[in-house]
């Protein structure tokens, strides 16, 4: 069966199907009003000492940044408005408090499960979660508890919440598969960072495993056997013992220059989206931020945060980077992400709308306010700026003449601020690609966005699954597009670096290098293997190899002469 591959590596073993009790929950008509409602506040608060247990053994065992969505938690659990609708339940319909909080409860799930934006959805699950959790306590229900496993075995279930992912025993719990999920969802992203190997949103198929059987997966694919043939034991067996080898390999790669074989040097840096992030990147030896997503400064709040929010939080990461370069993106939101306290209009085409410069731009007062933010920590590091959707060199000008008047207001204020700063954009749309001699006149450096860029020029909605398979990085076209970008920049000697999902690649990395990027921009835990996979390639040969390659008519063409590539 095949699922989604949230989180690498491979499992091999048995299973244990973790099925909640199933609650059958009625309405009761209640006399003690009071009763009932002393009984609810009790119960939040045993739910909340439950949560807050969890929480301190997340930010101590995993991270901080990991550990904030039961603070969030809490603060469901806490909020006037949900925790009052609850009360007037009770109180008005006189019904028992698990009703109560399952109608209520229900109401906010539907709510956030009807918005465009995909982050917004999966807040439905940390309410489903939180109250599911009441709900138990109300009633004195028991579940199965990932913490305490009598023996190992691979965890299979409907679905996991943030805080059965966060409370497994990483050495019992071999890995997880789950019937419904996305990469996004905090379990995903959980089991990333414990290192445990998670597969997806297999569907209906789930239905066919029980507990007892044999099982095994590819974390990173997202293919799962169940009750496997010895000859498919064995291969997994093997993978399994490669994939182990390569990650103690990769270790050795700690403090090394980001070299080729011929001594060509490019920088591995990394993305990120909160201050927290840092500490990956200092375990996995990233050489910079190439991608600073500020747009988690916005979210999960009722309002947008301030100047001195901002400056402190980039102030932070400028510091713990101890002079490497940080390139912070100025806010992007629109297309997919929505904040809850702005009113964004109704799009047919939302990723082609009203998001990311366009809304600056227009939205002045936004943007000066996070620019002087950056403007302000840049004198405690090495802080570059970056324009995202940038699709005109009218809207470029007009983004760099705010960043001017911006400049002048701190001089007149004798406020400090790194004069020198690189200014930089993003390549994400075609015509900027086609049009990037202009472009490369007014910057001090591109940042290829291949996430966008993708879609934009194969018209491929990336979120849209019945067309997913067309959404392809290996499309010749987009090729042409890199080499176009990367030889305009150098020509007008700037550099060029990469901070899309592309850029992270293992078959597209050799290609990248020989169409000669610069500087390479991924999730913190890949940094290591492309390490690994840039000293074992020459630039000479893949130079030779990336000519050929863009001349290929199919992605098929070109994915197939990747493999071919031997790291030595």
């Amino acid at each position: 069966m095949k699922g989604i591959g949230a989180s690498p590596g491979i499992a091999i073993g048995k299973v244990i199907v973790k099925k909640d009790p199933k609650i059958e929950l009625e309405e009761k008509k209640i006399k003690d009003v009071q009763a009932e409602i002393q009984k609810l506040k009790d119960n939040l608060i045993k739910s909340q000492n439950e949560i807050k247990i969890i929480y301190e053994k997340t930010k101590k065992n995993i991270g901080e940044e990991e550990a904030k969505v039961f603070a969030a938690h809490m603060m469901i659990l806490e909020d006037p408005e949900m925790c009052g609708q609850i009360e007037a339940k009770i109180e008005e319909d006189q019904v028992n408090a698990e009703w109560a909080v399952k109608e209520v409860a229900e109401m906010f799930i539907e709510m956030f499960k009807s918005m465009d934006n995909e982050y917004m959805r999966e807040r439905a699950a940390d309410i489903k979660d939180v109250t599911g959790r009441v709900i138990r306590n109300l009633l004195g229900v028991k579940i199965i508890d990932l913490s305490n496993l009598e023996e190992e075995a691979i965890v299979v279930a409907e679905d996991l919440t943030p805080s059965d992912t966060a409370q497994m025993d990483k050495v019992k719990v071999l890995g997880f598969v789950t019937k419904i999920g996305g990469r996004t969802a905090h379990s995903a992203i959980m089991a990333r960072t414990l290192g445990i190997p998670a597969v997806v949103g297999i569907g209906q198929e789930f239905e066919s495993i029980k507990s007892g059987d044999n099982l095994v997966f590819d974390g990173k694919e997202g293919i799962v056997f169940v009750n496997p043939e010895e000859e498919v034991l064995n291969k997994f067996r093997e993978k399994k013992k490669e994939f182990e080898e390569l990650t103690e390999k990769l270790k050795t790669f700690i403090g090394k220059e980001s070299k080729t074989k011929d001594g060509i040097k490019v920088e591995l840096s990394a993305n990120i989206g909160t201050p927290n992030d840092v500490d990956s990147i200092v375990k996995n030896d990233g050489e910079g931020i190439g991608l600073y997503r500020t747009e988690f400064l916005y979210m999960d709040r009722e309002r947008f945060p301030t100047e001195e929010e901002q400056f402190e939080a980039y102030k932070i990461v400028a510091q713990r980077m101890e002079g490497k370069p940080v390139v912070i993106r100025t806010l992007d939101i629109g297309g997919d992400k929505d904040l809850p306290y702005m009113d964004f209009p109704q799009e047919m085409n939302p990723f082609l709308g009203y998001r990311a410069i366009r809304l600056c731009l227009d939205r002045k007062d936004i943007f000066k306010t996070q620019l002087r933010a950056l403007l302000r920590a840049s004198a405690y590091g090495n802080i570059k700026i970056m324009f995202p959707m940038i699709s005109s060199i009218e809207e470029l000008r007009q983004a760099k003449k705010v960043l001017e008047e911006v400049r002048i207001e701190l001089r007149k204020e004798e406020v400090c601020f790194n004069e020198g700063m690189e200014v930089g954009m993003m390549v994400e749309v075609p015509a900027v690609a086609i049009m990037s001699d202009v472009f490369a006149k007014e910057v001090d450096f591109f940042s290829i966005g291949t996430n966008d860029l993708i879609q934009y020029t194969t018209a491929v909605d990336r979120g849209n699954k019945d067309i997913a398979h067309l959404y392809n990085q290996f499309h010749p076209a987009l090729l042409r597009l890199i080499k176009i970008v990367i030889d305009n920049g150098h020509r007008e000697g700037i550099w060029v670096g990469m901070c899309g999902e592309v850029a992270g690649d293992p078959k597209m990395i050799p290609l990248l290098i020989g169409m000669g990027l610069d500087e390479f921009s991924m999730s913190p835990a890949s940094i290591l293997k492309a390490r690994w996979i840039i000293s074992g390639i020459s630039k000479q040969a893949m130079e030779e190899k990336a000519q050929k390659i863009i001349k290929f008519a199919t992605a098929e063409e070109v994915k197939r002469e990747l493999e071919k590539v031997q790291i030595s």
